[in-house]
């Protein structure tokens, strides 16, 4: 009988070499206060801290396990940009489909009889102010900065465009 594939262990979380040993010294203190091995004042001395501090550390340590103990959803972690293309291709496909109803919405209303609707009142010609033209100042400075400099600095101001 063939044995079943030995479980792949996971890699330890990145830490520094004195983050590292530092770390595993205090979850090993940490454990023996938890196992009963000895008091949290004898842990917090070993340790170097305060008892109110030992105890900050303690209950730090515990979220972190209780943390490390909730149920991980299963499959892949969904990235921010494999979400964005997910999202993009949806809304593609949503497009198509409104494009889809809006001719099937057309054909039946030929089909029936019905005049088409009317334009909504905002787009077409709007009466009132005209839409101000850009200045193009920046090509004016652009063919000015080109031109042979051969007319002298005096002539400079008298090429100016517009009034004084």
């Amino acid at each position: 009988m063939s044995q079943p594939p030995a479980p792949t262990p996971r890699p330890a979380p990145p830490a520094g070499p004195d983050a590292g040993r530092d770390a595993r010294r205090r979850a090993a203190v940490l454990l023996e206060v938890l196992a009963g091995g000895r008091t949290p004042a004898q842990a917090a001395q070993a340790l170097g801290l305060s008892l109110p501090r030992y105890y900050q550390l303690e209950a730090a340590a515990l979220r972190g396990l209780v943390g490390a103990c909730e149920p991980q959803p299963r499959g892949r972690a969904r990235s921010a940009e494999v979400e964005l293309a997910r999202l993009q291709r949806e809304l593609q496909r949503l497009q198509r489909e409104l494009a889809r109803q809006q001719g099937l919405v057309r054909l039946t209303q030929r089909a029936v009889g019905l005049p088409p609707p009317a334009p909504p009142a905002g787009k077409g010609k709007a009466r009132g102010r005209k839409p101000r033209r850009p200045a193009a100042r920046a090509l004016r400075a652009a063919a000015r900065l080109q031109e042979p400099e051969a007319d002298g600095a005096a002539d400079a101001p008298a090429a100016r465009e517009g009034p004084p």
